[in-house]
């Protein structure tokens, strides 16, 4: 289910969301790649463990993000209901450096993980 109508109480938890260069670097990757990993947005950014966590959580709250479990590994989506507007919203950013690194450290940690699990014969968790 889409927002139909943009009111402004949602609108302005998303807009609060988003004033973080933090939480939009997560934004900006969650969105590019569908769903993410913690541990992986950790590695990317540099982050702590504490800081990925309270930066997700605050997305989570916000309504912006939803997660899911997959054995010891938790995953984050964008909501239907607002990936219109956060689609829109980076749209503007996409070639910001600092974003295009992130997805370029991603690609690269994304293809050395294919190349490890097909020496293995192991199939993909569906990242």
């Amino acid at each position: 289910m889409r927002l139909k109508h943009f009111n402004i109480d949602p609108g302005a938890q998303i807009f609060l969301a988003c004033s973080d260069t933090s939480r939009l670097r997560i934004l900006h990757l969650i969105m590019t790649n569908g769903e993410m990993c913690i541990t992986d947005l950790e590695r990317i950014l540099e982050f702590t463990q504490t800081k990925t966590s309270r930066h997700l959580i605050y997305l989570k709250n916000a309504g912006i993000l939803t997660s899911r479990k997959f054995n010891q590994w938790m995953f984050y989506q964008i909501k239907d209901e607002v990936f219109d507007i956060m689609q829109q919203i980076m749209q503007f950013l996409r070639r910001d450096p600092v974003l295009q690194k992130d997805q370029q450290i991603f690609h690269t940690m994304y293809t050395n993980r294919e190349l490890t699990l097909n020496r293995l014969k192991i199939k993909p968790l569906g990242i």
